[in-house]
C-alpha cells in the first residue's frame, strides 16, 4: 500500500474516511485534503483507472488489521498428528490400552497415525498386520474414520485415522 508522498499518480479518485466520494482530484489537492483533516492518503485500489485513494488514519487502520489477524489466529484449531505404534503380536490388554489412547487423541480433535513395524520373519506375514489394523479401526470406529487405509511402506504398515465429524 502506498501512503501520502509514496503515491506517484497525477490524478486519483478520493474517498473520505466516512465513505463519501470527493471525486477525481489532482494528487496535490488530494494530499492537502488529507492533511487538512490530519489523516493520511492511502492508495487502496492501484489497478483502477484512475487509482482509488482513501483518506484515513493509517496507523489506526494497521493496528485494527493486526488485531483482526490475531483474533483469526486465536480461533484456529491446530490439528496435530499423534502416532500409535502397535506390535504384530499385540496382546488384548495392550491393544485396548493403545486403542483408548487413540480414542483420547481423536476426541481432542487430533489425527492418529497407527503403525506396525515388521521385524525379520514377520515380513512374511503382512496379512496378520492387516488384521490387526482392521481390528484397531473397528475398535475406534465410533470416534474415527479411516483417512488412509492400512498400507505397507517398506518394513512399516501405516494407517491414518481422522476424528469423526461432529453431527
Amino acid at each position: 500500500m502506498f501512503i501520502n508522498e509514496e503515491i506517484k499518480d497525477k490524478e486519483v479518485r478520493v474517498i473520505t474516511a466516512d465513505g463519501e466520494q470527493l471525486g477525481i482530484l489532482p494528487l496535490k489537492e488530494a494530499l492537502s485534503a488529507a492533511e487538512s483533516r490530519d489523516l493520511d492518503l492511502v492508495k487502496i485500489a492501484p489497478g483502477a483507472q484512475p487509482p482509488v485513494c482513501k483518506i484515513m488514519d493509517y496507523g489506526k487502520y494497521r493496528f485494527e488489521q493486526a488485531k483482526r489477524e490475531k483474533d483469526a489466529r486465536k480461533n484456529q484449531k491446530i490439528v496435530e498428528l499423534k502416532e500409535i505404534r502397535l506390535g504384530l503380536s499385540i496382546d488384548v490388554h495392550d491393544f485396548e490400552t493403545k486403542g483408548s489412547h487413540a480414542i483420547r487423541f481423536l476426541k481432542s480433535g487430533n489425527k492418529v497415525k497407527v503403525s506396525i513395524r515388521f521385524r525379520g520373519r514377520e515380513m512374511g506375514h503382512p496379512e496378520i498386520g492387516y488384521d490387526t489394523m482392521q481390528r484397531f479401526a473397528k475398535y475406534c470406529e465410533e470416534f474415527a474414520i479411516v483417512e488412509k487405509p492400512a498400507k505397507m511402506e517398506g518394513r512399516n504398515m501405516l494407517m491414518f485415522l481422522a476424528p469423526r465429524p461432529v453431527k
